[in-house]
């Protein structure tokens, strides 16, 4: 059970009786025959789920119990490979589902069960755990397994023969998709609490899944519970492109919570051109994600490469109504990574398109120093500027795409491809390095740059928060579209300095605006 109620709880039970739910829906009955696969039917739609949520938070959290745990922890990540969620036992939620659905299997790092529904017709049926799911690696370890283990997430395969997926739900509220070339990297999250403060992981505890007359859309609803807020989502999500899946979400807070961050992106960067001093590896980049792109409600767009960073950092970029905010993957060439195993070059990007009014607020991005590729150390997601309370309520709907480039990508504008630091001053003199000072070098591409023939009034704009800039000058890239911008910065130690730059000509912008941020230790 995902949950268990104390007697205190029971008057917040009653509640939820009264409006034909059952807070927790009981497993299969044994004095009502049904089929052994599925629970007993429940009435479900959305605003049951919504009602529910709410109910929920009014009630005290309690923090759930892994099964088995001493069993569960043994599998680790090399035993999980062996466990296979067998092919004809999918779960196609219409028949003849043109997306079947395979489940997940509890281990060392997902040892908390949830529950799945299958929806038909208004009316949800549990999806009942067997080991007769899965084929072990380990018969020995299959007979140690309780018969009502349960699941910790699932997978949407590409079709009814696949054996690859392009979307899973998996773990606290993550969830992702393989994008336009099949290779998983940056993961969405259902919320973000507390990130970089005291962070909070609530969870996705119960899903219920339904298809939309056979069309190549799958609807996911999602129970979240924390100790801090409970939620009720609604995921629309189609194979187009990659994935672009709908969320509709309404929140309640059992608490003040001090950092919400709604929309949360979560990717890895351990190190690219510009930051090579990271590097202890001898591929020539790794990351999933090289850069946060911005579509401000103001119509600004703007590209902030990531870094890895000597502590962690924190930025808020302030908005009203933002029109788009991402995680992406730009550089896209197998050449920049020489990775054919992770495949780095195919990650795809995660964007965000919020709807209706969010208001006022800002879109943080959260960097956290690695050493590896292992761990997520980035995470960017929007927070609203008005404090959350004990007892509020809020909704949100938004789109995500994971897909290759961003949907609307800036054509009028050219975009930030490339970004290099080296050592200041005149290339091929003799150089000293200096943390102190250095040189950054920025290539533009697309939009009014394409097809611009070699000229000398295209300037750069360039300032920084902290220290001086110098030899600041902008060149078109021989036998290339691609111009250039160089500068050099000098700033003293232990200071970190925001950088700004784009390209003009005469009072025209040419590019979208480059931000960086440069720290340098003492």
């Amino acid at each position: 059970m995902p949950f268990a109620l104390s007697r205190r709880q029971l008057l917040s039970t009653g509640a939820l009786l009264a409006l034909g739910l059952t807070p927790f829906p009981a497993r299969s009955s044994q004095t009502v025959p049904v089929p052994s696969r599925y629970g007993n039917p429940q009435p479900f739609d959305f605003d049951r789920l919504r009602r529910r949520a709410k109910l929920l938070a009014a009630a005290p959290f309690e923090a759930e119990t892994p099964p088995v745990p001493q069993i569960v922890s043994t599998i680790d990540f090399d035993a999980a490979q062996w466990i296979k969620f067998r092919a004809d036992r999918a779960i196609c939620t219409d028949g003849a589902s043109p997306f079947p659905v395979r489940m997940f299997h509890l281990d060392k790092f997902n040892g908390l069960p949830v529950r799945i529904n299958v929806v038909s017709a208004g009316m949800a049926r549990e999806v009942v755990y067997s080991r007769e799911d899965f084929d072990y690696g380990d018969p020995q370890l299959a007979a140690l397994l309780p018969a009502d283990l349960g699941f910790c997430g699932f997978r949407v395969m590409n079709g009814p023969n696949a054996d690859t997926d392009w979307l899973a739900f998996q773990g606290a509220s993550y969830f992702r998709s393989a994008g336009e070339e099949d290779q998983y990297g940056a993961s969405a999250r259902g919320i973000a609490i507390d990130t970089a403060i005291d962070e909070e992981f609530p969870r996705f505890v119960e899903f219920w899944l339904q298809e939309k007359n056979n069309e190549p859309m799958l609807t996911i609803y999602a129970l979240l519970n924390g100790s801090s807020l409970t939620g009720a989502y609604k995921f629309e999500a189609t194979k187009d492109r990659g994935a672009v899946i709908g969320v509709s979400l309404e929140l309640n807070a059992r608490k003040a919570i001090e950092r919400l961050g709604i929309a949360p992106l979560t990717s890895m960067y351990w190190y690219a051109k510009g930051d090579r001093r990271y590097n202890a590896d001898w591929r020539p980049e790794i990351h999933d994600s090289d850069g946060l792109a911005l579509h401000t409600g103001g119509g600004e767009r703007i590209w902030r490469p990531l870094i890895n960073p000597p502590s962690v950092h924190t930025n808020s970029f302030l908005d009203v109504n933002p029109r788009g905010f991402g995680l992406m993957q730009r550089d896209r060439k197998f050449a920049d990574y020489e990775d054919d195993g992770a495949f780095y070059n195919r990650r795809p990007s995660l964007w965000v398109e919020p709807e209706g009014d969010w208001g006022e607020g800002a879109v943080q991005l959260v960097e956290i120093p690695t050493g590896d590729e292992v761990h997520d150390n980035i995470v960017a997601y929007w927070t609203p500027k008005t404090p959350v309370k004990a007892g509020d309520s809020l909704t949100f709907t938004y789109r995500l795409f994971f897909r290759d480039d961003e949907p609307q990508a800036p054509g009028s504008l050219a975009r930030a491809v490339a970004t290099r630091t080296g050592v200041d001053g005149i290339p091929g003199a003799e150089a000293h390095y200096d943390a102190h000072k250095r040189k950054f070098v920025i290539d533009w591409e697309g939009g009014p740059l394409t097809g611009m023939a070699p000229r000398f009034d295209v300037t750069p704009v360039v300032s920084a928060s902290h220290g001086s800039i110098s030899n600041a000058y902008v060149v078109k890239v021989v036998g290339t579209e691609k111009w250039r911008a160089l500068f050099d910065l000098s700033v003293e130690g232990g200071r970190t300095s925001d950088l700004r730059c784009y390209l003009r000509l005469g009072d025209r912008p040419l590019t979208e605006t480059w931000l960086y941020q440069y720290a340098v230790d003492a």
